[in-house]
């Protein structure tokens, strides 16, 4: 029997637009062209000024022979010209690669030659770094320097200035919308602490749906004022260049993430959200006195990577801020999982609301599939709040897959579901909560122990600011805890006193026995990079 809702004609282009971000640019620049778009130090602009410089980049990259499957690679920190190439590039049907600004020379010239970049846009802060990794790169790239009155450091590297380069292009420029949205947007390389980086593809489609997932899973309003101290160059900053962007918000740039520097710009230009990673509330709540400043309203701030400790989640809600968990990896562009506030918890105490909060939570609205299980056989893990198994994803909003590795992508896909190699348990309110990245849970006399539960306790030490847990070779028990700990300002405690403390909170077999007072290391998005820890770890 035939299908009655077949018409009998193909899709044409007044029924079907692939879905694009681009989009969100050329409307919110036609509703609200007057509306402040980006501010950054004392400048400011509107979205139609704004729109015409993406034009302007988009036409001058165009001239130039930059086109569909292009590679363009830009090095810089949150300032305007990496907001501006979320469009810019887009609109000539290339590709976007934001480079984190942390990676060492080798990397990066890894990135240039393996995303076979054509174009390097780059802020002069990082001019020593950037001719350091061009002088390893067989390639020709074309070079434009960024000079960002921000800052005076650096070289010119470059065949032109960022500036003179727009006043080439076009200002009526006509976008080159995608042929379908699988089309490859963006290419975002993982952190590569731990080997080769891998390039992540982004499809447009995924974008344009993270993008809007956004507003729905935070409940975001018309015209939010976004502060920039998550890393653009981190999942496309989680969307948000193209959430903000829709919703007619303003970007406010911030070049030097610190307390002050957070504080001084909520306060002058009425900052509405932001978004981070722990360590970004752990600077804004542990600040001294003389550099906060009085929030002149309730403070929205997202924020991910490792679980937030309950204690510092108390902390930033006692300061003036309202914390959303929400949980992803750069694979699925950025956060798909969020913690969403349920009513019932307001009848809770506070201690209970923070725990409640540190969960992972559900699927975003665009995220289609959600599960915790046996990574072999895929079956769920009971809702226990106890089981342990993989997080296993299904959804648009998964990458296309890792540029150039069939073998990679072909084993993160094993079964149907994106296997994210973190582990966790499913409450029985349906619920995901972290326990520990595989790699990460410590196996000590053959009983696993979660290193996230041993730093949730030592955050609750009054005068630790920072911790974290990995295994320690021990020739009995196979593995032991090793807490490494840095503590608060102009205070001194000794090993033996936090191990007491963990052992009046713990079982003790999952009490640290080894404890060390130092730097943490870090990836330019704030996750502590537990394999230096553990390689540390094994020389104590």
């Amino acid at each position: 029997m035939p299908n009655p809702y077949q018409t009998g004609l193909p899709k044409t282009p007044a029924n079907y637009t692939p879905l694009s971000p681009i989009t969100f640019l050329t409307r919110t620049a036609f509703v609200h062209p007057q509306r402040t778009s980006i501010i950054h130090g004392e400048r400011h602009w509107t979205w139609a000024e704004t729109y015409i410089r993406c034009c302007r980049l988009a036409s001058a990259l165009s001239k130039r022979g930059i086109g569909k499957g292009d590679t363009v690679s830009i090095m810089a920190p949150n300032i305007p010209a990496i907001v501006e190439a979320h469009f810019g590039v887009l609109m000539t049907g290339s590709v976007l690669n934001t480079l984190n600004t942390r990676l060492e020379a080798e990397e990066l010239s890894f990135i240039f030659e393996h995303a076979e970049t054509k174009v390097l846009l780059t802020d002069r802060e990082f001019s020593p770094l950037v001719k350091e990794a061009l002088s390893k790169v067989e390639r020709n790239l074309l070079v434009i320097d960024i000079d960002d009155l921000e800052t005076e450091s650096g070289d010119f590297l470059g065949e032109t200035e960022y500036e003179d380069f727009l006043a080439e292009g076009n200002p009526d420029f006509e976008t080159v919308l995608p042929e379908d949205d699988w089309q490859a947007v963006s290419l975002n390389y993982t952190s590569g602490t731990t080997g080769t980086p891998k390039g992540v593809v982004y499809h447009t489609r995924g974008a344009y749906l993270l993008a809007t997932g956004n507003v729905l899973a935070w409940e975001m309003p018309h015209r939010p004022v976004y502060l920039w101290t998550l890393p653009m160059f981190h999942c496309n900053g989680w969307c948000f260049p193209w959430t903000i962007t829709m919703l007619g918000g303003t970007h406010v740039c911030l070049r030097k993430v610190t307390a002050k520097n957070i504080y001084n710009s909520i306060a002058e230009h009425r900052v509405t959200h932001l978004c981070g990673a722990p360590i970004v509330m752990s600077m804004i709540s542990n600040a001294p006195e003389k550099e906060r400043r009085k929030l002149w309203n309730t403070v929205e701030i997202m924020t991910a990577a490792a679980p937030p400790p309950p204690t510092v989640i108390a902390q930033m809600e006692e300061a003036g801020f309202n914390v959303t968990h929400v949980y992803g990896l750069t694979e699925i562009y950025g956060p798909a999982v969020v913690c969403e506030w349920q009513e019932s918890w307001a009848e809770k105490n506070k201690t209970t609301q923070a725990q409640l909060k540190g969960r992972q939570g559900v699927r975003y609205h665009v995220l289609e599939g959600l599960m915790v299980g046996d990574p072999e056989t895929l079956d769920p893990v009971p809702a226990d709040g106890e089981t342990m198994g993989e997080v296993l994803m299904q959804g648009n909003v998964v990458m296309k897959g890792y540029l150039k590795n069939p073998q990679d992508t072909k084993k993160a896909f094993s079964g149907g579901w994106f296997h994210s190699g973190d582990l966790g348990v499913l409450h029985p309110d349906g619920y995901i909560e972290l326990k520990d990245r595989s790699k990460d849970i410590i196996i000590s006399g053959g009983e696993n122990i979660s290193s996230v539960e041993i730093e949730n306790v030592l955050y609750q030490h009054p005068e630790i600011l920072e911790a974290a847990v990995v295994a320690r070779p021990d020739d009995k028990w196979g593995e032991t805890p090793c807490a490494f700990v840095v503590l608060k300002s102009n205070v001194s405690i000794q090993e033996k006193e936090v191990i007491e403390f963990c052992r009046s909170k713990l079982a003790g077999f999952k009490v640290p026995k080894k404890v060390v007072f130092s730097e943490l290391p870090k990836t330019s998005t704030g996750k502590i990079r537990k394999s230096v820890l553990r390689e540390q770890a094994k020389q104590l």
